[in-house]
């Protein structure tokens, strides 16, 4: 499954009352859910293990935990927001475990070269001239982009760009600072920026398209 897909509904119609069935015990509202969601969790957590075993292995333990524990949920806050929290912490697990090289605690303080405030807002990395390509090829060009980006600059790009949490958000499910969420973001999109004008340059003849 490719990272980048085409934008998906936030949210069910009437998503609370589902929710509140799906509290009571009912397995038909629950799935709906599942339903609903389980591609962008998958997506989500493949975006963190950069592995497909493990991103549905992940699938499987967020909606298990997800069904045992949403009597907890509180409904005046976003399910997916929620969901969300429960991915990332399956997939942060998962790769603990592997004790993946690359690996960087995504909850450590901010570094040194992530300021107490971000000075300035980067233009969105999705706005550039590789639009002449066709929508498959592009989602393939931004996913290996993505793909290859830092970890903890990655998980930051993907929730705020493409599943299009709030920075709030981003920084309660991530246990960060908005100000470290900020700095990552851009930190991020200038990578790709960067990472994706060096890829088109080095193909004319697809760019002339």
């Amino acid at each position: 499954m490719e990272l980048i897909e085409l934008p998906m509904p936030a949210h069910l119609e009437n998503e609370a009352a589902v929710v509140r069935r799906a509290q009571m015990g009912d397995s038909e509202s629950f799935s709906i859910l599942v339903k609903q969601y389980e591609r962008r969790i998958y997506r989500l957590s493949y975006a963190v293990t950069k592995n497909a075993e493990d991103a549905e292995d992940v699938l499987q333990e967020t909606f298990l935990k997800a069904y045992s524990s949403i009597g907890r949920f509180k409904v005046e806050s976003r399910f997916y927001t929620w969901l969300v929290r429960i991915a990332m912490n399956e997939s942060i697990t998962k790769l603990r475990r592997k004790r993946a090289p690359s690996w960087v605690s995504l909850d450590q303080p901010a570094r040194s070269d992530e300021p107490i405030s971000a000075s300035r807002d980067v233009e969105d990395w999705r706005d550039n001239p590789e639009e002449s390509y066709s929508g498959t090829e592009l989602r393939a060009i931004l996913s290996k982009a993505l793909l290859d980006l830092e970890t903890r600059l990655r998980i930051v790009v993907v929730l705020r760009d493409i599943e299009g949490l709030s920075t709030e958000d981003t920084a309660r499910v991530l246990g960060l600072s908005v100000a470290a969420v900020k700095s990552r973001l851009m930190r991020g999109r200038l990578q790709l920026r960067k990472r994706l004008s060096s890829w088109f340059e080095r193909r004319p003849i697809l760019a002339a398209k």
